[in-house]
């Protein structure tokens, strides 16, 4: 019986071993960073923040670990080392774009809601100084 581990079987260790750890660093530098901002948008309700900053996280490590998950099959067995290192950087190029996508589309949607937060805050350009009469 062969007691050596398939190439792939590494190969998916190594992926996992990357891609978990990245998308927890990730979480948490998002979420720490990203309080500041998110009084801000609420108006210095940091209870409101400090709740979306952490369903933020929330759903982030759900879309990228089960993107992780799912993204993990390779299409052929891995041959040697070569094949290992060339499948792991694959598949990690790929999870470090999605989590950049995402970060950018948050980083979108949350200044959006800012400068809309930041406009309600303001108030009209000049004060009214009166009525038009009908």
């Amino acid at each position: 019986m062969n007691d050596t581990i398939p190439q792939t079987v590494i190969a998916y260790g190594i992926y996992l071993g990357i891609a978990i750890p990245l998308t927890i660093w990730v979480a948490r530098t998002l979420h720490k960073s990203g309080r500041i901002f998110l009084v801000d948008c609420f108006h210095g309700n940091e209870q409101l923040a400090d709740s979306v900053n952490h369903l933020l996280v929330v759903g982030f490590y759900l879309v990228n670990i089960g993107f992780v998950a799912l993204y993990m099959k390779l299409d052929l067995e891995v041959a040697n080392t070569k094949g290992i290192f060339e499948a792991c950087s694959g598949k990690l190029g790929v999870v470090m774009l999605i989590l950049g996508v995402m970060h950018f589309f948050n980083l979108y949607i949350l200044t959006r809601t800012r400068k809309r937060a930041t406009w309600e805050k303001m108030g009209p350009p000049v004060e009214p100084t009166g009525t038009i009469a009908h």
